[in-house]
């Protein structure tokens, strides 16, 4: 991979906030309160829309941590279709990442995150549509089953179910399926499988909460008759946090950093809206549990446990949280007392945070090294301190899944340091970590999850733990804590990662696509990381027949874990075009480990551990490229300039900022990538020395911009209007409007064949108008739709060509889409349309 692609420099883009997601919660006095004050509300909503982003932070903050109720969001796909504005990732990798972004915000707002096993396929315009690649039924199981598992009391879909097709499909969807599922979870013959795991359950009430957004302006929406609605105040200030609802909720939106979500907290009044659809009416214009008993009276028995949180919630000493231990611990007996179990298990388990925190316990295990694979034993530092006058003793503590456990019988005296090392062994059958959704292979639109009760979870299912057992007041308690590695940085200071188990070998190739443009044999390097002491084993690519390898194997020999070393093969392909997939392995005492580790690690969400197979596209292509010049201006998440490289085109990376009529003069071609002028505003400001580059005969290339953030931008030379336009099935016919232009011909002849094989969508945000000069080359339209002429409009200026596409070349030439690489080939080489080229015949290796 080029130099340039290095993480650091994505995370540098990420955020100039360093914080490390993994450090241990240490509540204030005032969020304890908090905490104490929401045992005595007994209540749950459940906010259901389709993407990360798509909830509504400002309402999940305030009916979390103003109304006091258990609040949770339901996203039906983890964002995976989407544009990454941080890094290269996309697909499963933006996933995971946009999962995280989701955890972060919960964790910042106070609400709980779900998901389904929807996988997010890309735009699509209809519900129609998103449902038959969903494969709505085991959608809407996922949905039912999320709703009978949580038990909220009211839904509240961020999208209306009565607008389909009006927005993105997968919004609809999202709505439609809600309420569908209104009039199913209380039905025992409904998914009755998961009735093994959960009891039937019916939401009392639900809503659509509409914004001026959904209106068209917030004229119209000032206009609409609201007579139906509940509103209520959601700018409340919190005293205790020090901060509005909306400054909570802005903090929680911005979590959103791959999408460019970052967003300025505001205060003062401001409503909220909700128009019921289904359940209970409520009586109360301003209270959407009107009519929903919240108190300890819902649960049989549970009077006496209401009155006595009443009583610690009065009496609380901010300066002496620990004095309401006592009576909590008390509490919590109450509560064993009951037969509910819904309540009694949720309640129980807050009690016991609230006990813990008031006691200003200090629980941890750390690992001396930050890996382990399976069978290792490795040390782990316990802590455990009382940093209150409560009385706690340590009484044992167990490790697992090895299940060791250790007595201690130690008495955890008012701010004295307890710690002490345990050996841990990991099992030899626990699995490597990694996305629990990602273990099997899924469809386009889902996810494979064989678990009925791992459906929905929101994060990795992390197996290594350590668990205290406590006596605070006489009450015997369980705490559980994850086991992490933490060391301190200089600049960083003090930072946390958390255990992963990892192969004990894992390869993967340096280039993901690689293309033959002649019979010669190219150079492959496979690189080999070690995960134990003295790896020792035989190191094979696996091509079909007719690709030739050598030499056949290598004979690995690491003999520190951690370290890696680079094989290089010889391969040679076959005469005529094909596309396959070489994979790498590595042999080990007759077993085989063929897995590639990719770490994903960003500052503002938890370090990512993705097992996948180790493998690299190989393409026998037959195509041309000339000996172009280009300069790249970095766009948001752009894997392009790799994919030139791997071409063979001399690339550089050109700073906006110290763009000059003569730092460019040597280039041929300069091309910016997707959403540049969305991102840097530096660039906005060097259009006129850019469009000088091309009147004075050079090439221009701009990839497509989204037009909500260009106002004021003369994008082009000439007049051209961006809009959402797009082409969202990427097997759409497309007709060729300009069938001899040079871009179609030169120097590849461009057919209906290079656009075969393209995935996620053919592209967008096409131009909706454009001057004269410019020439569409292409036309395509989803089905039932008018045709789309924009994906590519190509402009003399001077003696130079300007071009705009709107063509997904940052998802195709990444996947190795033969065509796309074709085509871009042209477009580079418009300039030398009319002259004999230095045409290679042969790529750089």
């Amino acid at each position: 991979m080029h130099p340039y692609f290095t993480k650091s420099f994505f995370v540098v883009l990420c955020s100039a906030q360093l914080i490390s997601a993994q450090k241990p919660q240490k509540p204030t006095s005032g969020e304890i309160y908090n905490q104490i004050q929401k045992l005595n509300f007994l209540g749950s909503v459940l906010y259901i829309a389709a993407h990360p982003d798509d909830e509504n932070t400002k309402l999940i903050s305030y009916l979390s941590n103003e109304k006091k109720a258990r609040t949770a969001y339901l996203s039906l796909t983890r964002g995976d279709g989407g544009q990454n504005l941080i890094g290269p990732e996309l697909r499963e990798q933006l996933g995971v990442i946009r999962t995280q972004e989701l955890l972060e915000a919960r964790k910042i707002d106070g609400g709980q995150q779900f998901f389904s096993r929807a996988n997010d396929f890309g735009f699509s315009k209809t519900p129609v549509e998103t449902l038959e690649i969903w494969d709505k039924k085991n959608v809407l199981a996922d949905v039912v089953w999320a709703i009978r598992k949580f038990q909220p009391d009211i839904i509240i879909n961020r999208f209306d179910h009565r607008t389909s097709g009006d927005t993105h499909g997968h919004h609809s969807a999202s709505a439609l399926l809600s309420v569908e599922s209104f009039d199913l979870t209380n039905n025992p013959k409904i998914y009755p499988e998961q009735l093994a795991y959960v009891k039937p359950w019916q939401v009392k009430k639900q809503f659509f909460n509409p914004s001026y957004w959904f209106y068209g302006s917030q004229a119209k929406f000032d206009a609409t008759d609201k007579s139906n609605f509940v509103a209520f105040q959601t700018g409340v200030f919190y005293t205790n946090l020090g901060k509005s609802n909306a400054e909570m909720a802005a903090l929680s939106r911005s979590s959103h950093q791959s999408q460019g979500f970052g967003s300025t907290g505001s205060r003062g009044d401001e409503l909220e809206y909700l128009e019921p659809i289904n359940g209970l009416k409520s009586n109360s214009k301003n209270d959407i549990f009107d009519g929903i008993d919240t108190s300890w009276n819902r649960v049989p028995g549970g009077k006496p446990v209401g009155v006595l949180i009443s009583k610690i919630i009065k009496n609380y000493n901010y300066n002496r949280p620990d004095l309401s231990i006592p009576n909590l611990v008390k509490a919590y007996e109450m509560i064993q007392l009951l037969d509910e179990t819904h309540w009694k298990t949720i309640k129980s388990e807050e009690i016991k945070n609230c006990i813990i925190n008031c006691a200003g316990l200090y629980l941890e295990a750390v690992s001396n090294q930050p890996t382990a694979t399976a069978g290792e034993t490795l040390q782990l530092t316990l802590e455990a301190i009382n940093r209150s006058e409560a009385k706690v003793e340590l009484e044992s503590v167990t490790t697992y899944p090895d299940q060791k456990s250790t007595t201690q019988n130690i008495a955890l005296t008012n701010n004295l340091d307890r710690k002490f090392k345990v050996a841990m062994t990991i099992p030899a059958n626990t699995e490597a970590t990694q996305p629990y959704w990602l273990k099997e292979p899924g469809t386009l639109g889902m996810y494979a999850v064989k678990n009925q009760e791992n459906i929905g979870i929101p994060d990795i299912i992390r197996t290594n733990k350590v668990f205290f057992f406590l006596k605070v007041n006489g009450l015997e308690i369980k705490i559980e804590r994850p086991i992490v590695y933490k060391y301190n940085h200089p600049a960083k200071g003090e930072m946390y990662e958390y255990l992963d188990i990892i192969p004990e070998a894992s390869t993967n190739f340096v280039e993901k696509v690689v293309l033959f443009n002649s019979n010669n044999a190219k150079e492959i390097a496979v690189v080999v990381n070690a995960g134990k002491d003295h790896l020792k084993g035989e190191l094979q690519l696996e091509l079909p027949e007719g690709w030739k390898v050598t030499p056949a194997k290598f004979d690995v020999n690491l003999v520190k874990k951690g370290t890696d070393k680079t094989y290089t093969f010889s391969v040679t392909p076959p005469a005529k075009a094909t596309e396959v997939y070489a994979k790498s392995s590595l042999t080990i005492n007759g077993k085989k480990y063929n897995s590639e580790q990719i770490n994903i690690e960003y500052p503002h969400i938890a370090k990512q551990q993705i097992l996948q197979e180790a493998e690299s596209k190989f393409i026998k292509l037959d195509i041309n490229i000339g000996s172009q010049k280009i300069g790249y201006i970095m766009g948001a998440g752009d894997a392009v300039p790799a994919s030139l490289i791997q071409m063979g085109y001399d690339l550089s990376f050109l700073n906006p900022d110290e763009i000059t009529t003569e730092s460019i003069r040597p280039f041929d071609v300069i091309i910016t990538g997707i959403r540049a002028y969305n991102t840097i505003q530096p660039l906005v400001n060097k259009q006129a020395i850019l469009f000088d580059f091309v009147k004075s005969g050079k090439t221009m290339i701009v990839q497509y911009n989204t037009p909500s953030l260009l106002a004021g931008v003369q994008l082009a030379p000439y007049p051209l209007t961006l809009s959402t336009n797009r082409v969202t099935e990427e097997n759409a016919d497309v007709k060729f409007l300009a069938p001899n232009h040079p871009v179609l011909n030169y120097p590849n002849k461009i057919t209906k064949e290079d656009f075969k094989g393209w995935t996620q969508e053919q592209g967008l945000y096409y131009p909706s108008s454009h001057a004269p000069e410019f020439t569409p080359i292409l036309s395509a339209h989803d089905t039932g739709e008018a045709a789309v002429d924009g994906a590519l409009l190509v402009a003399p200026y001077g003696k130079g060509y300007y071009v705009y596409t709107g063509l997904s070349f940052f998802r195709e030439l990444p996947e190795g889409v033969a065509g796309a690489y074709r085509l871009m080939a042209n477009l580079i080489s418009l300039q030398n349309q009319t002259a004999e080229p230095n045409l290679k015949t042969t790529l750089k290796k």
